[in-house]
């Protein structure tokens, strides 16, 4: 009984979860209630399966909010104030991503400094960076520089289309391509961890780091490695976020950790995993995406919803650690 609770009591939850909100919120078994939730899923979701790279190490990455909104205003400037294109703009955001989880790597692994304060550190200073260029102004079409000059540039449709367009699925509009994207990344993730000679590997590190090495494992290489998945998964999703807003707003990003964290954790109770993995991740962002929307429809205060998550978090930690370690 105890091992069905712990390998299925999380789904079944987040079944009657669905069940619940269907009843109690009007509207929220609709396809625009599907849509919205899927867009607020899909950039949760892409921050959440960086996290877990990092988990599967043994690590763990605070800045991933701080990198996903430096690569939204990043995204902005290329295009509004240096009137560049949507592919430059998105290599600029991508190489920011990887850049910053190399340096992430590089601090923890080489300077042997613990990775929650690395990584905290290193989200203070991308808060403060992005703010410089515009004097923590948002950033958009016809906004005042510093200097005086107006920003002339504007924001690509090709690169909206990331974050608006929807592809006919089922219904007409239902499904955004910043889902699919999602979908495709956690495929590849999924794939890499679980079948590829490197995803095992960066369990063998994340399980026994000791052992690991004396196996003759590049155990440093590895680590750095998922810092910088992390870091370009944060990218995209702040490509995503400012494809979807078509500006660049220092405040879109204040919930994009706690959500991406929050996700990912809650995918070592999916199916009794008891460890960070891809499919798990999925699972929780979309529990995350269904709690926040029917939350939001039933006008729940918005201060109550962090603790709401919190709640969650906590039963679905006490799936993972405390019913399976009873049932052994």
């Amino acid at each position: 009984m105890a091992d069905t609770v712990i390998r299925y009591g999380f789904l079944a939850l987040l079944a009657a979860l669905i069940v619940f909100f269907a009843f109690a919120a009007p509207g929220f078994a609709s396809p625009q209630s599907a849509v919205f939730i899927f867009q607020s899923v899909a950039i949760t979701g892409i921050l959440a399966l960086g996290v877990t790279a990092t988990l599967v190490v043994g690590g763990f990455d605070l800045s991933i909010g701080s990198v996903a909104t430096s690569a939204m205003m990043a995204a902005a400037y290329a295009m509004v104030v240096l009137e560049q294109n949507a592919l430059v703009a998105v290599l600029f955001c991508l190489a920011i991503g990887a850049l910053v989880g190399l340096v992430n790597g590089i601090i923890i692994v080489y300077m042997r400094v613990p990775d929650l304060l690395a990584t905290l550190g290193m989200m203070f200073l991308l808060v403060g960076l992005q703010r410089i260029p515009t004097e923590g102004r948002s950033i958009a079409t016809g906004m005042t520089m510093p200097d005086g000059s107006t920003a002339t540039g504007t924001f690509s449709p090709t690169f909206l289309a990331l974050g608006r367009h929807r592809l006919d699925f089922f219904i007409d509009n239902l499904l955004p391509v910043s889902v699919v994207v999602l979908l495709v990344l956690a495929v590849l993730i999924w794939f890499f961890l679980e079948f590829t000679r490197f995803g095992r590997m960066m369990y063998a590190v994340g399980s026994n780091e000791k052992a690991a090495e004396l196996a003759g494992a590049p155990v440093k290489a590895y680590k750095i490695w998922a810092y910088v998945i992390s870091g370009v998964f944060a990218s995209i999703g702040g490509i995503l976020l400012a494809a979807r807003l078509g500006r660049g707003d220092i405040a879109s990003g204040n919930n994009l950790l706690l959500d991406s964290v929050a996700a990912a954790l809650i995918g070592f109770a999916v199916l009794g995993a008891a460890k960070p993995n891809a499919f798990g991740t999925a699972i929780g962002a979309l529990f995350v995406g269904v709690l926040l929307q029917g939350l939001t429809m039933m006008n729940a205060p918005y201060y109550t919803q962090d603790f709401v998550k919190g709640a969650v978090l906590v039963v679905a930690l006490v799936f993972t650690f405390a019913l399976s370690n009873r049932a052994r």
